[in-house]
């Protein structure tokens, strides 16, 4: 019997849920899973998620007390919602799970730190390892230097809204665990920026970038994992096949568990250690001027930060509404 796109993919990466929907999750069974705040306010929504949404704002309103705001109790709650969406989420899973910090304190070393070291003392509070946690921090030069903080206390973080080789080296040169290159992001800005409809799988500009991150990995032998993200095709997953890991959709696992055909690895270890690459070190100012350099991901970054916002201040909104029904 011939096997599925996504059982070939299971056996050259390792196969991530880009999804809050638990149910989801044990569907396809991944060994890890990733939240952010629009999939987590996605998931709040759900009726059958209502019961951890309310548990949550109970618990919020009881640790601040009577006098704090619906807005203050939503903010607490808003962290300890991912927290039981991963504890849930990892009830189901064998892996680790990626729980991310405020989006709106990317440029803010400090505080990024100290919410990372809060959600793992939530996490540990309830007997959850540190180990299955991956703290989520956006990979600008402030995000990279307090993941790097975190991981040498043994927090292990995972860098997201990644869109240029600049990041990428910036945070394998401090030690990270794993980055989150975004693949579908870049392709959407090449098609708005070019006003083309579509690339080929092999020729997408997302695809590439990760591929160009990946070599440059392997052929320099950083420890980091890389983990392409927000895919808009199964053509772009098939490219990527071999990546360490993949996040994908469930939509989209769908497709791949419904699909037969030969699934060849791209992406591979040995091809790397052959290419010509050139080594590049980052300090501060060379990922500044490589960032103002690269219009595609200053661009993206910077939406990717507005959008996890408005998603947050949006959860933040219903949370407050469904208090005040809660506290009649």
């Amino acid at each position: 019997m011939a096997k599925t796109l996504l059982e070939q993919l299971r056996e050259m990466t390792v196969v991530v849920a880009d999804t809050g929907d638990i149910q989801a999750i044990e569907t396809f069974k991944p060994r890890d899973a990733t939240t952010n705040p629009s999939l987590i306010t996605a998931a709040a929504q759900m009726p059958q998620y209502q019961g951890i949404v309310d548990d949550t704002l109970k618990g919020a309103r009881e640790t601040l007390g009577k006098d704090a705001s619906a807005a203050q109790v939503a903010t607490l709650a808003f962290e300890r919602l991912a927290v039981s969406f991963g504890r849930k989420i990892l009830d189901v899973i064998p892996g680790r799970v990626s729980t991310e910090v405020d989006a709106r304190l990317s440029f803010d070393t400090d505080a990024s730190v100290r919410v990372g070291r809060e959600l793992i003392a939530m996490y540990e509070a309830q007997g959850v390892s540190r180990e299955r946690i991956l703290i989520k921090i956006a990979a600008t030069w402030e995000g990279i230097q307090a993941a790097s903080i975190l991981e040498k206390e043994g927090i292990h973080t995972n860098l997201t809204l990644l869109f240029g080789l600049h990041q990428a080296i910036a945070c394998a040169e401090n030690g990270i665990t794993l980055i989150s290159p975004f693949v579908g992001r870049i392709l959407d800005w090449y098609k708005k920026d070019t006003g083309r409809d579509s690339y080929a799988p092999a020729e997408d500009p997302g695809v590439l970038s990760v591929t160009e991150i990946y070599n440059y990995y392997k052929k320099f032998g950083y420890k980091t994992e890389v983990m392409g993200a927000s895919f808009r095709n199964v053509g772009e997953i098939v490219e990527l096949a071999g990546c360490d890991l993949l996040t994908i959709a469930p939509s989209l696992l769908a497709e791949l568990q419904s699909t037969e055909g030969e699934l060849v690895r791209k992406l591979d270890p040995a091809n790397a250690a052959n290419a010509a690459i050139e080594k590049i070190t980052i300090d501060k100012a060379t990922f500044d001027r490589m960032h103002a350099e690269n219009r595609m991901a200053s661009d993206k970054l910077a939406e990717g930060i507005e959008g996890f916002t408005k998603a947050l201040e949006s959860l933040e909104g219903i949370l407050a509404a469904r208090l005040a029904t809660l506290e009649g």
